[in-house]
């Protein structure tokens, strides 16, 4: 199973929405992404970085206290951040 199914999985195992969503306000914009948008994008990467995402996040399961919310907010963050930077000119 790829690392992405296993991510979906995991995620409908526990009753959590592929479409659950997350606002991050940027400078006054908005920018709303969704955990299945997440996955996705960190799926693009390494095999490697691919596994410890699904490490982490069966991690996050382990949290009593929305473990799987912040895991997706500092995801989105660190997307987001990465997005960004690449934006800058200098």
């Amino acid at each position: 199973m790829s690392n992405t199914a296993q991510c979906k999985e995991i995620l409908l195992n526990e009753g959590i929405s592929l479409d659950s969503k997350i606002d991050f306000d940027v400078n006054g914009e908005v920018h709303t992404l969704t955990f299945a948008f997440i996955i996705e994008s960190f799926m693009m990467a390494s095999e490697a970085s691919q596994e410890a995402f699904v490490a982490a996040l069966r991690q996050a399961l382990l949290s009593e206290h929305d473990g799987v919310e912040r895991f997706f907010q500092s995801m989105g963050q660190l997307f987001l951040m990465t997005h960004l930077s690449q934006k800058i000119e200098i």
